[in-house]
């Protein structure tokens, strides 16, 4: 009685995980790569906080014809809204940002908008084809935060989750919400070790989160700051190769 009445809460917890995207939310727009055959597999790519979709395009390219099969790339555009730790500028960003503590303060509604989002291109992605356990979900910093957020809650099994410089958005619960579909999910996590933006404690706390709740995580450090390296596309391309077959 004592299973079955978990299995019900976590199946209302992945209804409502769909529930609560609303209908009317506004589509993002994409940047898309599309292979020369129908698509088997995607990856949805997520760049950073005040960058835009052109930021992975040549990296996703250089992918998509060195794959052995069919990769669809999406990289979506993040909406412009304000984000006070920049004196409430304007700029592209995934979420609004309230501190730089650590953790990151964070506005909920605005993490929420874009879980919608990302989600309704998981949706449409299914939908043209694509299983979800076809489907990754990468990002770097302020993506890869919703990345890790999206992929470790969405209710259907995906195949694997790219953290590039970033951490794990916690409520005051910790890590809430986690969906028993994807608690098997590959991630990898690569971060510079004299990254200034988002140090690499944060990350080594958010890893350590992870493994506490039974996640295994491909972990690789580089000499870098808050940037991508060489070596980390590498060894990022070899990861995806070997769940692309």
């Amino acid at each position: 009685m004592k299973k079955l009445f978990l299995s019900l809460i976590v199946l209302g917890a992945g209804i409502l995980f769909l529930l609560n995207m609303n209908t009317n939310i506004e589509e993002l727009n994409c940047i898309e790569i599309n292979p020369k055959g129908k698509p088997q597999y995607s990856v949805i790519w997520l760049h950073g906080l005040g960058a835009n979709a052109h930021d992975f395009e040549d990296v996703a390219q250089q992918f998509s014809e060195q794959l052995t099969l069919p990769v669809k790339f999406i990289l979506p555009n993040a909406p412009s809204i304000p984000v006070t730790i920049n004196g409430g500028m304007v700029m592209p960003a995934w979420y609004d940002i309230i501190d730089l503590g650590s953790p990151r303060k964070y506005k909920q509604e605005t993490v929420d908008t874009t879980v919608a989002q990302i989600t309704q291109l998981i949706e449409t992605e299914i939908k043209n084809g694509v299983p979800s356990e076809h489907i990754f979900l990468a990002g770097f910093s302020q993506g890869g935060a919703i990345a890790y957020h999206v992929g470790l809650r969405y209710p259907k099994k995906l195949a694997g989750i790219v953290a590039l410089s970033t951490y794990l958005l916690l409520s005051e619960g910790g890590i809430e919400g986690l969906s028993e579909e994807n608690k098997q999910i590959p991630i990898f996590k690569g971060h510079g070790i004299t990254d200034p933006v988002i140090p690499i404690e944060m990350a080594l706390k958010s890893k350590k989160l992870l493994e506490a709740e039974g996640y295994s995580i491909e972990w690789h450090e580089y000499e870098m700051p808050h940037s991508v390296h060489p070596d980390e596309l590498t060894d990022l391309f070899q990861w995806l190769s070997a769940r692309i077959n």
